[in-house]
């Protein structure tokens, strides 16, 4: 049992420093990014968010290739996925409501299809077939949107704001890995 109150709170103090990550901006950020990191990040539609994303990942910098960075941003949106997915599970367990629950738990199912998408773009990724690795990444980025539109539905029920944040962060993220990967092939 101590075990798992460990687990819970490393995973809650690593959510909290996830928008300090993400709120910073490239002057000051510690260290300077790669050449590589700026200029494939120029490429992308978000070029702050991707440049403070990237280089706050131990892999950002030590990245070779466009390739390898968009390998990547594509972890980094499944891992995005995969804890926002604990999220909508966690507030699904605390909720009252049996239909905001069941709306709290179809979000954290589409959460986890996002999630598993995402490790299928990788894997195309790694096998050099772009095409499938976007059609991937394109899905992941979508599925989120059926929570949106489940609660819009349901107009009595409020769409979490963590989620809110969170699925706008995972749109951002597949966005310039779809950039990136459209780069590639």
């Amino acid at each position: 049992m101590a075990s798992m109150a460990k687990a819970l709170l490393f995973f809650f103090l690593s959510l909290s420093l996830l928008p300090l990550i993400f709120s910073r901006s490239p002057q000051t950020h510690p260290s300077s990014p790669t050449p590589l990191i700026q200029s494939t990040c120029n490429a992308t539609s978000y070029y702050e968010f991707c440049v403070a994303s990237l280089g706050s990942d131990p892999a950002g910098p030590t990245a070779s290739d466009v390739r390898s960075l968009s390998v990547v941003a594509v972890n980094m949106a499944a891992t995005n996925a995969t804890n926002t997915s604990y999220i909508a599970s966690s507030l699904a367990q605390k909720a009252t409501d049996p239909s905001l629950r069941t709306l709290l738990r179809t979000c954290a199912a589409k959460y986890v299809a996002a999630r598993d998408a995402l490790h299928s773009a990788v894997q195309s990724i790694n096998e050099e077939m772009y095409d499938y690795a976007f059609v991937h990444v394109s899905a992941a980025a979508e599925y989120p949107s059926v929570c949106r539109v489940l609660f819009r539905q349901a107009p009595r029920l409020t769409y979490p704001s963590e989620l809110v944040r969170r699925e706008e962060g995972l749109e951002m993220l597949c966005k310039i890995a779809l950039d990136m990967i459209s780069l590639l092939g």
